[in-house]
């Protein structure tokens, strides 16, 4: 009698699982540790290859911001403050060093810290290509389901044909390309929109419009493919036996089921989207960091050029690293190849 009274764990308490336990034997969890220790991997290698690919180009980066007739005095000097004179190795060292405080080092033509022309300039291009990416689900979903609808079972055969290649054409198109006919029919010709800059709400709609258009043309394809596997799934036949609504069996039963697919490549679409800008914004003259990249390059401004690089690189790898942890919350079975090898 005394032991059951001293003994605090009942066999049911022994079996019990623990917190801990239960967390490390979640699988959601261990797949969100294994992607955040790619993700910290993925931006060393960047930041280590952007280092030294950059150090390794011809040319004296402090010369060409100084000028050809700069004294060699100025020159050393220069190349003192900005710690060039040490080995490539030091700096990369003092480079790792200084990025978990923010420091990316200095512009060499402006004198200012890289991180605050990033951050000055970042702005302009998260809005371009957040804007492009909600033109690309706007349009891409409700077309997708439309065309489902209207080629499921083999009906209307010229119409898929013609859906189809439009898709590839405009997805095929590359967006510098796009962007240069616009400018040219609807701002240089028709004089509808501005020709370059960032003076408005009109000043958006061609460069967002050369940014989203293959992207959409991309999703619209994948939604209809995931609808149409959908609506041959036999709960949608029991749907349609129950004569319910046609817009309750699509947009309430099948569009749900279908958007797990389509999720997925619209975040790998987010990430083309943001390295996209560097091309559109040239065109259209934007105040942005692609502009910022195209410039820093041709005037030798290495520390810009590496700072716009790890932004670049770092928005792709934290887009896809979110999406994996929202398609695996959403969509558990998506653990399940990664669970697999362990």
């Amino acid at each position: 009698m005394s032991a059951s009274i001293t003994d605090p764990l009942t066999p049911a308490d022994a079996t019990r699982p623990t917190l801990l336990s239960e967390l490390l034997h979640n699988r959601w969890l261990r797949m969100a540790g294994r992607r955040i220790a790619w993700l910290i991997g993925s931006l060393w290698i960047l930041i280590t290859a952007g280092f030294f690919m950059i150090h390794l180009v011809p040319g004296d980066p402090v010369r060409q911001a100084l000028g050809r007739n700069a004294p060699a005095a100025m020159v050393e000097e220069r190349r003192h403050q900005l710690g060039l004179d040490q080995s490539t190795f030091t700096q990369y060292l003092h480079y790792l060093a200084n990025l978990p405080r923010g420091h990316m080092g200095t512009s060499l033509f402006t004198g200012q810290p890289v991180a605050d022309a990033i951050g000055s300039q970042i702005k302009v291009s998260l809005s371009l290509a957040l804007w492009s990416f909600l033109v690309v689900v706007v349009v891409a979903v409700p077309v997708g389901v439309v065309a489902a609808a209207l080629t499921r079972g083999g009906r209307r055969r010229r119409v898929e044909l013609g859906f189809t290649s439009t898709g590839i054409i405009v997805a095929t198109l590359p967006s510098f390309i796009l962007a240069e006919v616009l400018t040219y029919v609807f701002s240089v010709h028709l004089g509808w929109f501005p020709i370059a800059g960032r003076s408005g709400p009109a000043s958006y709609i061609l460069p967002v419009i050369s940014l989203a258009a293959g992207p959409a043309a991309i999703l619209t394809r994948v939604v209809r493919v995931e609808m149409l596997a959908v609506l041959d799934r036999d709960y949608i036949r029991t749907a349609r036996s129950k004569r319910l609504p046609l817009w309750r069996i699509y947009l309430r039963e099948a569009l749900p089921n279908a958007l797990t697919a389509t999720l997925t490549v619209a975040g790998l679409m987010l990430t083309g989207l943001v390295a996209g800008t560097v091309l559109v914004e040239n065109v259209f003259s934007w105040p942005g960091l692609g502009t910022d990249m195209v410039t820093s390059i041709r005037q030798k401004d290495y520390p810009l050029v590496q700072g716009i690089i790890i932004v670049y690189g770092t928005g792709v790898v934290v887009i896809n690293l979110l999406v994996d942890l929202v398609l695996g919350a959403i969509d558990p079975r998506s653990t399940l190849s990664s669970g697999a090898s362990k």
